[in-house]
């Protein structure tokens, strides 16, 4: 049984920062592929970050770019998202997933919103 579940997500100030996390489980972690996606209301879902089983290799949106890392640990099975100097703009319900291609596994998803 494949799971993946997020958590981290929260209410945070404008510049302020947060981490998500992205528990996996029932599937080989290591081998595969992670990336996180988010959901605004009334917006397009977007690829935010993605990962390379290897963590070798990472792309980000351009939206994000110099704020927000993507990272893993291969052997918590865990994947994370450093997001830093956060913005109103970037207030969604965040989802890992396995792959790069929005094809595969997702979690249920984490809100963030960013707010005064």
């Amino acid at each position: 049984q494949v799971q993946l579940v997020e958590s981290g997500g929260g209410l945070v100030q404008p510049g302020g920062s947060l981490r998500l996390s992205c528990a996996a489980s029932g599937f080989t972690f290591s081998s595969s592929a992670m990336s996180w996606y988010r959901q605004a209301p009334g917006k397009e879902r977007e690829l935010v970050a993605f990962m390379t089983s290897s963590g070798t290799t990472t792309t980000y949106a351009d939206s994000v770019k110099g704020r927000f890392t993507i990272s893993r640990d291969n052997v918590k099975n865990t994947v994370y998202l450093q997001m830093n100097s956060l913005q109103p703009e970037a207030t969604a319900v965040y989802y890992c997933s396995t792959g790069r291609n929005g094809r595969g596994y997702w979690g249920q998803g984490t809100q963030v919103t960013v707010s005064s």
